[in-house]
């Protein structure tokens, strides 16, 4: 359609030119038609613009006629060979089929041809096949105009070839790399590629990962499987990677506290273990608490209260008071409340909570801890005990 609209632009362009010529010094002329009861008058200008407009008119139906009967004759169309198809159909039908690797031959035969994709397509059938020396040099060879989906492929072979620092570099390249004009029709899927990459970069190293210079590469699944990673493999950090995880969660505050829940509490469980990160810690517990109750979240919050090197009782309790007007018949507050009383020497207090909620196995392990006093070994056995059972509870209060 756009090549027809072109051909009738440049002829019409040249046929007005070349009248023009002509009619100099001659005029315009007069034209008039008559028939049965219609008629044109006009100058040979119009005369030739009406031309053109009729013949235009014809072509779009016969082009649009064609391609529908084309169409209808190929649904009753009795087809007895594989190769009575056009290519695109042919394709068509491998994709249908998942069976691109399988047709690797006939696949390659068709783009031959293809000055753009021929190397592309190659290298993508060798990195498949486990040859990644060969599909880099092909993609080395690729054309240039095909540069975007050349790196595509070069980054996934980096990643499969574990070589993740050669992966970021390539993809934080891509990220300020103005998409090619005949991409733009296809920019949604260039990018969820793109996500992609970063996700499995994330996931293969995820403290590398914070060394990018822009945020928000991950969708929410892959954001979460870092952040699980980081939990994970949080022993190997180093100093540096510690100061960019700070750093990340410190730019990102704010988006942070505005994403699901689940992720929320997964930033949570990496902040309780940066202590110099305790500020951050105690907002964004409080804020999950204002969600909904969850125990883990609070006993979180608790435990890093209580492991200060000097806990703020009253602080403690008046945060246990008001989580109680707003989750009533809560016994992990009741638990947490014990502690308090115990550690402000309010043994009368601490004793009346202890009749509380007796099919509770956290308020269990507060009547056997009471019964068993001092007995610092007893108490380390029955911790054991609990933690076996209770497995978002490690006691070190």
């Amino acid at each position: 359609m756009k090549h027809l609209v072109l051909i009738y632009f440049l002829a019409s362009i040249l046929l007005f030119a070349l009248f023009a010529v002509l009619s100099y010094g001659y005029g315009h002329g007069y034209a008039y038609i008559y028939w049965r009861e219609w008629q044109f008058q006009s100058s040979a200008w119009g005369l030739i613009a009406l031309f053109i407009f009729v013949s235009f008119l014809a072509q779009l139906f016969w082009l649009f006629g064609k391609r529908y009967f084309v169409r209808e004759q190929r649904k009753k169309e009795t087809i007895l060979n594989f190769n009575d198809l056009h290519p695109y159909e042919q394709l068509g039908i491998v994709w249908l089929l998942d069976s691109a690797k399988d047709q690797q031959l006939f696949i390659e035969r068709i783009f031959t041809q293809s000055g753009l994709l021929s190397d592309i397509v190659d290298a993508q059938f060798d990195y498949k096949n486990g040859d990644f020396d060969t599909a880099l040099q092909h993609l080395d060879r690729s054309a240039p105009m095909a540069f975007e989906l050349a790196e595509l492929q070069r980054i996934d072979i980096f990643l499969e070839q574990q070589e993740t620092e050669k992966a970021l570099i390539h993809l934080e390249f891509l990220m300020q790399h103005q998409l090619s004009p005949w991409l733009t029709e296809v920019e949604t899927a260039y990018q969820q590629r793109i996500t992609t990459l970063w996700g499995k970069l994330a996931l293969q190293k995820p403290w590398l990962f914070l060394q990018t210079t822009q945020f928000g590469l991950l969708d929410a699944e892959h954001r979460d499987l870092w952040l699980q990673q980081l939990l994970i493999q949080f022993d190997l950090a180093s100093v540096d990677d510690l100061a960019a995880l700070q750093q990340r969660y410190l730019a990102l505050q704010s988006e942070i506290q505005a994403r699901p829940y689940s992720s929320k509490v997964l930033w949570l469980k990496l902040l309780a273990r940066m202590p110099e990160m305790s500020l951050q810690h105690e907002d964004l517990a409080l804020h999950l608490l204002q969600e909904h109750f969850d125990p883990e979240v609070f006993y979180l919050w608790f435990q890093q209260q209580l492991l200060k090197q000097i806990p703020d009782y009253s602080y403690v309790e008046q945060r246990i008071i008001q989580l109680e007007q707003r989750y009533a018949s809560v016994p992990m507050l009741t638990f947490a409340k014990w502690h308090v009383y115990v550690a402000t020497q309010r043994p009368l207090e601490a004793e009346q909570l202890l009749t509380l909620y007796p099919d509770n196995i956290l308020m269990s392990y507060l009547r056997i801890k009471s019964m068993l006093g001092d007995n610092l070994d007893l108490i380390k056995q029955l911790n054991l005990i609990f933690e076996n059972d209770v497995n978002f509870l490690n006691f070190k209060l």
